[in-house]
């Protein structure tokens, strides 16, 4: 457990809004459910609170946002400092003229490809297949089904980790293969979305298809990730990681999926080194098998489980 520090921020912050927990589990929010607590989970009112705490916070104080937690992995022994979570005062869709939604960054991206669909704007059905908020979305370019993120992004409001708000066009985001040019920590808030006029059934049935083709294709009954490896230029994670015969490989509780051998999956209570010790497992098999080195699309956070004997911490591969 990690120290009470919530008397602390209330009394540097004394017009907080937001609420506070302190030793918040996180395996509880986290679609892998494994991982220690958060020193602090904090969830802002609004923007403006989000800002208001991000100007008194000191410094020294570590700093680390999730949203959905489905891209997440959170090792054993907890995360210290602040977890921010974005919660209700981020969660509202509004439907705008020429085809535009503006959306809070805590709404799952599943419910932006609902909402437009319901006002019959085109373009944006790719988020039924994407698990995970309109947050992680942007900070990865988040994309699925031919399209990502950089297709159809107007613009973004994000708060630095001063509490300064920013908004930035699409050209401002600097959009690659699951990359924004965002700094690291800063946090979005808000997107707009360019759509184009639609059918409201034609775009409803796009998004069945997206959703038949991941129950038939991806474990997504799992307790899993999602896609844990980046694809390489020209390669298919996937493709690498079944030539290397990972296709079903175990550590403890942790399983690479035989439906799709991109996908981890906690099937028999792993532990969270358990899942990051297979993945990096399969890591160093593809490399020896074939050269590459697989990055991880995964976001990892915090420290090993307490008392891990000297010597014995996780290597991860360059």
């Amino acid at each position: 457990m990690f120290e009470d520090i919530t008397a602390d921020l209330r009394t540097l912050m004394p017009d907080l809004r937001g609420r506070l927990i302190t030793n918040a589990p996180l395996a509880d929010i986290t679609w892998f459910r494994v991982g220690g607590p958060a020193q602090v989970l904090f969830t802002p009112a609004d923007e403006a609170d989000l800002a208001y705490f991000l100007q008194n916070l000191p410094d020294d104080v570590p700093i680390n946002v999730i949203g959905l937690g489905s891209n997440l992995l959170v090792r054993d022994g907890g995360v210290p400092g602040i977890v921010i979570r974005l919660g209700r005062g981020f969660s509202e869709i509004k439907v705008e003229p020429e085809h535009r939604l503006r959306v809070g960054t805590a709404v799952p991206d599943v419910k932006v490809a609902r909402a437009a669909a319901d006002a019959g704007i085109s373009g944006l059905a790719f988020y039924r297949g994407i698990p995970g908020s309109i947050g992680g979305a942007l900070r990865m370019n988040a994309g699925a089904h031919g399209r990502e993120t950089k297709d159809c992004l107007i613009s973004a409001r994000a708060v630095d980790l001063d509490g300064n708000i920013y908004e930035y066009s699409l050209a401002d985001m600097g959009f690659t293969y699951r990359h924004c040019a965002i700094p690291e920590g800063w946090i979005f808030t808000e997107a707009v979305f360019q759509g184009t006029p639609g059918d409201p059934a034609d775009i409803l049935k796009e998004m069945d298809e997206v959703a038949d083709y991941r129950e038939k294709n991806q474990p997504i009954k799992e307790r899993t990730g999602g896609s844990t490896f980046k694809n390489p230029p020209g390669n298919s994670a996937w493709k690498l990681v079944d030539a290397a015969g990972c296709r079903g490989l175990r550590i403890g509780g942790a399983k690479v999926s035989d439906m799709h051998c991109n996908f981890l999956i906690n099937d028999q209570q792993a532990s969270g080194e358990d899942v990051e010790k297979l993945g990096e497992t399969v890591r160093a098999r593809v490399k020896a098998a074939s050269g590459i080195t697989l990055n991880w699309e995964i976001i990892r956070l915090g420290l090993p489980r307490p008392g891990r004997p000297k010597g014995e911490a996780l290597a991860e591969m360059p």
